[in-house]
């Protein structure tokens, strides 16, 4: 298995001192080169999900195992090594550096893992996802749709094991959504990289063969 979450449990602290349950996950898989969609509203811990699978935020209780890591058990320096390494990431927002091109956007992905950075390889992977004659284009003079491509080669740059996708599509015009998802998916699929995508659109949802409910395996006491 890629991804492996057993006892996760997660609270934050309201401004009053009371503690706010967010995630408490029994089990979850998510196997080698596997894609699903993980569907669940706005502030039920999706994003929180992702934040600890990447141990970007380290959960209460429980462990997080990437091809037969223990994220949790290493100590930040190394966490943050491990998931340069072996997790790419799409966010709704693209967080693109607007001084840089797209290019150099990629290859500055690269560099956080300690890695040889490959002007090759980024170059191949802009090409990919149709951003070949773009390469020296900064953010504000690509479209919103080449904004998030470049996002997608960025986050595959190392060749991670798992790819993190957090709303990746609702930002773009309704008219590029499926060309993005696309474009993610078969990415992903020639890359042999698994997908877990976070979205609350059932519609993007549903093109995935499968397709988990946040609320039905985060046993959160009331909340999802």
């Amino acid at each position: 298995m890629a991804l492996e979450l057993k006892d996760i449990q997660k609270s934050y602290r309201e401004p009053d001192g009371t503690e706010l349950p967010v995630l408490n996950v029994e089990h979850f898989l998510l196997g080698d080169t596997e894609q699903m969609a993980l569907v669940g509203a706005s502030g039920g811990g999706k994003t929180t999900l992702l934040n600890v699978i990447s141990g970007i935020s380290s959960p209460d209780r429980g462990s997080v195992t990437l091809d037969g890591t223990n994220v949790t058990r290493m100590p930040e320096p190394m966490r943050d090594r491990f998931r340069a390494e072996r997790i790419g990431f799409v966010f709704q927002t693209f967080n693109l550096l607007q001084a840089f091109s797209a290019l150099e956007n990629v290859l500055l992905g690269m560099s956080f893992s300690g890695r040889k950075v490959s002007r090759t390889r980024a170059k191949e992977l802009l090409e990919h996802v149709g951003l070949g004659g773009r390469l020296g284009h900064k953010p504000a003079q690509l479209s919103i749709g080449e904004q998030q491509r470049v996002a997608v080669a960025r986050a595959l740059a190392n060749k991670p094991s798992l790819l993190l996708a957090d709303e990746p599509t609702a930002s773009i015009d309704v008219a590029n959504q499926e060309n993005i998802l696309n474009l993610i998916r078969k990415s992903c699929e020639e890359e042999k990289v698994a997908l877990l995508l976070v979205t609350h659109n059932l519609d993007i949802a549903q093109q995935f063969g499968r397709v988990e409910q946040l609320a039905e395996f985060n046993k959160v006491g009331g909340q999802s």
